[in-house]
């Protein structure tokens, strides 16, 4: 799916490091690598940055299923945690599960090096 970068990639995201590595109708994967300024003060990649990757990458899934000419929002998500990153990449996959006239449906996976790092599901609706 070819879409412009500028359409793509949301000030936040450029802020954050966020890549996006693929997307299709109604799917996104998006990356983000481990670096200082995203640390919690364990030393571990803070869950905000995890939520945020999982937000954009769902948002982007969304995009591509009822097109970027119409703008969705979140309006509910819930993320599991299900273990610490303490380096390197992470690789956000989203997925649209049900698109209706105004909400949708995604889930994410967020996983590193075969694991899966955290599960979130999230609600938009088109404005």
């Amino acid at each position: 799916m070819e879409v412009p970068e500028e359409v793509v990639y949301s000030a936040f995201s450029q802020l954050l490091g966020c890549r996006l590595q693929r997307l299709e109708p109604g799917v996104a994967e998006v990356t983000l690598s481990v670096e200082a300024h995203l640390r919690n003060r364990g030393g571990k990649l803070h869950g905000g940055a995890l939520f945020s990757l999982v937000d954009i990458a769902m948002g982007l899934a969304c995009s591509s299923a009822h097109g970027f000419d119409q703008q969705s929002v979140t309006i509910e998500c819930k993320i599991n945690y299900l273990r610490p990153v303490s380096d390197g990449e992470v690789l956000c996959i989203a997925q649209v599960l049900q698109a209706g006239r105004r909400l949708f449906v995604v889930e994410a996976d967020v996983r590193q090096e075969g694991k899966c790092v955290a599960k979130a599901q999230g609600t938009f609706t088109l404005l």
